[in-house]
């Protein structure tokens, strides 16, 4: 039997299915050696920061750039602590019916967005954020075409609440093996109806009270039943199959609307996390969903996969139009 599955030792880093539910976790244990800045205070002084000009060679070799050698504006490189690795069998197994396993196969990223150890992603102009997206979308793409790869999952953490680990600002991405099971649930939802239920969604949210920004290819509105206080979701108004299908005007107005949503996050210095939410195989209108982390979950929602969220989407519009 392989390790792990009966008590023994268990692989460093390997995936694995709940006896009976639809519900997978990575483990990783090689991260616990990773650097963290945060702890008590919010940021760490006298550190040598792996991510700044001059400190290349601190990371992993680059995979690549936007700007000089000498005056870079963004990089990425492999994440030093991965979550998946590609090495190991991708493929899914079962031994004595309740252990179902595979080694946490893929590939794991950083892109540091900024030079500047002293801006956030909330402190740059939308050039540079509509260079970082475009960043996102090429990794998506070419990590897309990597054997066994089924989904790639690209965001960001800002603040310890939001579990990021250093403080110069950098995002991840992760190609993994398996689809995440609310992908899967999307587009099996998404199957019924007669068209795309997002477009309908987008159409009807423009003209509600969660309505929080909008250009013309981009719209942004607190959704319906939102799980965090001031969740917010950005989309293309086109039905596209996935980000890189958006020209240079709609990267340009998507980055716009980003950091419009940054701004406010920034007033209250909230912490945040936002991904990027697509399907790499199946149809599902792609967009951005920025979810603060102003509140803990606790027993409740452990105990209930439901959420007690003390913000109404419709108070957190207003917060994002500036009425509140």
């Amino acid at each position: 039997m392989p390790p792990g599955r009966n008590g023994e030792k268990s692989d460093t880093m390997e995936l694995r299915k709940d006896y009976i539910l639809d519900r997978w976790v990575f483990f990783a244990s090689e991260r616990k050696a990773r650097p963290r800045e945060f702890r008590h205070e919010e940021t760490a002084e006298g550190h040598e920061c792996f991510f700044c000009p001059g400190n290349e060679a601190l990371t992993p070799g680059e995979i690549g750039r936007v700007g000089s050698r000498d005056k870079w504006q963004i990089r990425w490189f492999p994440n030093k602590f991965p979550a998946v690795i590609q090495e190991g069998n991708p493929h899914v197994r079962t031994d004595n019916t309740f252990y179902t396993f595979s080694s946490a196969y893929g590939r794991h990223e950083i892109i540091v967005d900024t030079p500047d150890h002293g801006k956030q992603l909330w402190d740059l102009p939308k050039e540079h954020v509509a260079e970082l997206l475009k960043v996102y979308f090429g990794r998506i793409a070419e990590l897309e075409k990597v054997p066994d790869v089924s989904h790639v999952s690209v965001f960001k953490n800002h603040g310890r609440e939001a579990g990021t680990s250093l403080v110069h600002s950098h995002s991840q991405v992760a190609a993994i093996s398996i689809a995440p099971r609310l992908i899967r649930e999307e587009v099996s939802a998404s199957r019924n109806f007669s068209s795309c239920p997002y477009c309908s969604i987008i159409d009807s949210e423009k003209r509600s009270f969660r309505r929080c920004f909008e250009n013309g290819s981009i719209v942004a509105f607190t959704p319906y039943a939102s799980r965090f206080n001031y969740e917010i979701w950005i989309f293309p108004k086109r039905h596209i199959s996935g980000f890189q299908e958006l020209s240079e005007a709609e990267t340009g107005e998507l980055s716009d609307i980003l950091r419009h949503v940054l701004a406010r996050l920034r007033s209250v210095n909230a912490p945040y996390n936002f991904f990027l939410h697509y399907s790499s195989r199946e149809s599902l209108h792609p967009h951005i969903e920025v979810t603060p982390r102003m509140a803990t979950w606790a027993g409740f929602e452990i105990s209930t996969d439901a959420i007690i969220n003390s913000v109404t989407p419709e108070d957190a519009a207003a917060f994002y139009r500036g009425e509140l």
